[in-house]
Protein backbone atom coordinates (compact mmCIF):
# COMPACT_ATOMS: atom_id res chain seq x y z
CA UNK A 1 0.00 0.00 0.00
CA UNK A 2 1.20 3.42 -0.70
CA UNK A 3 0.20 6.67 0.62
CA UNK A 4 0.39 10.07 -0.54
CA UNK A 5 -0.31 13.33 1.22
CA UNK A 6 -2.58 15.29 -0.96
CA UNK A 7 -2.53 19.18 -1.43
CA UNK A 8 -4.80 19.52 1.93
CA UNK A 9 -3.02 18.66 4.90
CA UNK A 10 -4.61 15.30 6.60
CA UNK A 11 -6.39 14.34 3.05
CA UNK A 12 -4.26 11.27 1.84
CA UNK A 13 -4.69 9.46 -1.53
CA UNK A 14 -4.06 5.41 -1.06
CA UNK A 15 -2.73 3.25 -3.36
CA UNK A 16 -3.54 -0.68 -2.58
CA UNK A 17 -0.91 -3.35 -3.38
CA UNK A 18 -2.08 -5.32 -5.63
CA UNK A 19 -1.43 -9.11 -6.05
CA UNK A 20 -2.29 -10.85 -9.64
CA UNK A 21 -2.00 -13.60 -11.15
CA UNK A 22 -4.10 -15.91 -14.01
CA UNK A 23 -7.09 -15.62 -11.61
CA UNK A 24 -7.49 -12.10 -11.35
CA UNK A 25 -6.19 -9.90 -8.44
CA UNK A 26 -6.49 -9.53 -4.42
CA UNK A 27 -6.14 -6.48 -2.35
CA UNK A 28 -6.30 -5.14 0.83
CA UNK A 29 -8.52 -2.09 0.74
CA UNK A 30 -8.14 -1.55 4.41
CA UNK A 31 -5.92 -3.03 7.60
CA UNK A 32 -6.00 -0.78 10.73
CA UNK A 33 -2.03 -1.67 11.23
CA UNK A 34 -0.68 -0.47 7.58
CA UNK A 35 -2.76 2.62 8.03
CA UNK A 36 -1.62 3.12 11.29
CA UNK A 37 2.32 2.78 11.13
CA UNK A 38 1.97 4.77 7.10
CA UNK A 39 -0.07 7.94 9.06
CA UNK A 40 0.39 7.40 12.65
CA UNK A 41 -3.53 7.29 12.41
CA UNK A 42 -5.79 4.97 14.32
CA UNK A 43 -9.72 6.09 13.27
CA UNK A 44 -12.23 3.63 14.70
CA UNK A 45 -14.67 2.71 11.83
CA UNK A 46 -18.34 2.06 12.84
CA UNK A 47 -20.76 1.96 9.64
CA UNK A 48 -19.69 1.24 6.43
CA UNK A 49 -21.67 3.03 3.51
CA UNK A 50 -22.53 1.98 -0.16
CA UNK A 51 -23.99 4.00 -2.81
CA UNK A 52 -25.20 3.16 -6.76
CA UNK A 53 -25.67 6.31 -8.79
CA UNK A 54 -25.86 6.71 -12.65
CA UNK A 55 -24.01 9.16 -15.06
CA UNK A 56 -24.37 12.64 -14.32
CA UNK A 57 -25.55 12.34 -10.78
CA UNK A 58 -23.65 14.55 -8.09
CA UNK A 59 -23.94 13.52 -4.62
CA UNK A 60 -22.93 16.63 -1.69
CA UNK A 61 -20.72 18.54 -0.53
CA UNK A 62 -21.61 16.96 2.38
CA UNK A 63 -20.15 16.85 5.84
CA UNK A 64 -21.68 16.16 9.88
CA UNK A 65 -21.45 18.86 12.02
CA UNK A 66 -19.78 18.00 15.71
CA UNK A 67 -20.21 16.06 17.59
CA UNK A 68 -21.08 13.74 15.22
CA UNK A 69 -18.54 14.68 12.55
CA UNK A 70 -16.93 11.73 10.31
CA UNK A 71 -14.01 10.74 9.26
CA UNK A 72 -14.28 8.63 6.14
CA UNK A 73 -12.11 6.05 3.77
CA UNK A 74 -13.91 6.14 0.35
CA UNK A 75 -13.47 4.38 -2.66
CA UNK A 76 -15.18 3.20 -5.76
CA UNK A 77 -16.12 -0.54 -6.48
CA UNK A 78 -17.60 -0.27 -9.90
CA UNK A 79 -17.21 2.20 -12.54
CA UNK A 80 -15.71 5.87 -12.43
CA UNK A 81 -16.19 9.00 -9.48
CA UNK A 82 -14.43 12.48 -9.71
CA UNK A 83 -14.36 12.63 -5.87
CA UNK A 84 -14.32 16.05 -4.24
CA UNK A 85 -12.68 17.26 -1.03
CA UNK A 86 -13.39 20.99 0.36
CA UNK A 87 -11.36 22.15 3.50
CA UNK A 88 -14.32 23.16 6.04
CA UNK A 89 -11.47 23.82 8.84
CA UNK A 90 -11.71 27.94 9.95
CA UNK A 91 -7.72 27.70 11.24
CA UNK A 92 -6.51 25.88 8.13
CA UNK A 93 -4.09 27.84 5.53
CA UNK A 94 -6.13 25.69 3.06
CA UNK A 95 -9.62 26.90 4.56
CA UNK A 96 -12.04 27.11 1.42
CA UNK A 97 -9.73 24.88 -1.21
CA UNK A 98 -10.78 21.70 -2.76
CA UNK A 99 -9.43 19.00 -4.32
CA UNK A 100 -10.60 16.83 -7.33
CA UNK A 101 -9.38 13.44 -7.77
CA UNK A 102 -10.66 10.59 -9.80
CA UNK A 103 -11.55 7.52 -7.74
CA UNK A 104 -12.36 4.17 -10.29
CA UNK A 105 -12.41 0.70 -9.68
CA UNK A 106 -9.85 0.60 -12.72
CA UNK A 107 -7.47 2.47 -10.63
CA UNK A 108 -8.77 1.52 -7.34
CA UNK A 109 -7.28 4.75 -5.43
CA UNK A 110 -8.72 5.17 -2.20
CA UNK A 111 -9.43 8.62 -0.48
CA UNK A 112 -8.67 9.52 3.38
CA UNK A 113 -10.83 12.07 4.10
CA UNK A 114 -10.62 13.57 7.93
CA UNK A 115 -13.33 15.46 9.95
CA UNK A 116 -13.63 19.19 9.33
CA UNK A 117 -13.96 18.41 5.26
CA UNK A 118 -17.02 18.79 3.18
CA UNK A 119 -17.22 15.69 0.01
CA UNK A 120 -18.60 14.98 -2.90
CA UNK A 121 -18.76 13.36 -5.90
CA UNK A 122 -19.93 13.02 -9.54
CA UNK A 123 -20.21 10.13 -11.56
CA UNK A 124 -18.59 9.80 -14.71
CA UNK A 125 -18.84 6.25 -16.04
CA UNK A 126 -22.61 5.19 -16.73
CA UNK A 127 -22.89 4.10 -13.56
CA UNK A 128 -20.97 3.85 -10.13
CA UNK A 129 -21.07 1.63 -7.19
CA UNK A 130 -19.23 4.09 -4.43
CA UNK A 131 -17.99 2.43 -0.58
CA UNK A 132 -17.10 4.25 2.18
CA UNK A 133 -15.90 3.38 5.89
CA UNK A 134 -17.09 6.37 8.73
CA UNK A 135 -16.11 6.03 11.93
CA UNK A 136 -19.20 7.78 13.20
CA UNK A 137 -22.91 6.80 12.74
CA UNK A 138 -25.14 9.02 10.66
CA UNK A 139 -26.51 11.72 12.45
CA UNK A 140 -29.54 13.20 10.72
CA UNK A 141 -29.43 16.54 12.75
CA UNK A 142 -26.19 17.49 12.16
CA UNK A 143 -26.33 16.28 8.49
CA UNK A 144 -25.55 19.23 6.13
CA UNK A 145 -23.17 20.81 3.07
CA UNK A 146 -21.93 23.45 1.32
CA UNK A 147 -24.12 24.06 -1.92
CA UNK A 148 -22.07 21.87 -4.86
CA UNK A 149 -22.18 24.95 -7.67
CA UNK A 150 -20.86 27.58 -5.12
CA UNK A 151 -19.21 29.94 -7.79
CA UNK A 152 -16.90 30.76 -4.37
CA UNK A 153 -15.73 26.89 -4.54
CA UNK A 154 -15.72 27.24 -8.59
CA UNK A 155 -15.35 23.11 -8.95
CA UNK A 156 -15.13 21.58 -12.19
CA UNK A 157 -17.21 18.81 -11.86
CA UNK A 158 -16.45 17.32 -15.31
CA UNK A 159 -19.84 17.18 -16.13
CA UNK A 160 -21.69 18.67 -18.99
CA UNK A 161 -23.88 21.06 -17.33
CA UNK A 162 -26.89 19.73 -19.36
CA UNK A 163 -26.21 16.34 -17.33
CA UNK A 164 -25.87 17.08 -14.15
CA UNK A 165 -28.59 15.47 -11.66
CA UNK A 166 -28.45 16.82 -7.95
CA UNK A 167 -30.97 15.98 -5.21
CA UNK A 168 -32.89 18.91 -4.25
CA UNK A 169 -31.49 18.79 -0.44
CA UNK A 170 -28.08 19.13 -2.34
CA UNK A 171 -29.26 22.42 -4.13
CA UNK A 172 -30.59 24.03 -1.15
CA UNK A 173 -27.73 23.53 0.36
CA UNK A 174 -25.95 27.26 1.73
CA UNK A 175 -22.93 28.31 0.16
CA UNK A 176 -19.46 28.42 1.95
CA UNK A 177 -19.84 32.59 2.72
CA UNK A 178 -23.37 31.06 4.53
CA UNK A 179 -21.21 28.68 6.37
CA UNK A 180 -18.15 30.88 6.87
CA UNK A 181 -21.28 32.99 9.50
CA UNK A 182 -22.17 29.49 11.15
CA UNK A 183 -18.83 27.49 11.18
CA UNK A 184 -19.03 23.79 12.40
CA UNK A 185 -15.26 23.20 12.77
Amino acid sequence: MTLTQSSLEDVFIIEPTLFIDERGYFFESYNKDVFKKLTGLKPKFVQDNQSFSKHGIIRGIHYQKPPNDQTKLVRVIQGEVQDVIVDLRHNSASYGKHISIIVSAENKKQIFIPSGFGHGFAILSDSAIFAYKVNQYHSPESDTGIKWDDPDLAIDWKLNADRIIVSKKDNNLPSLKEYYKQPSF
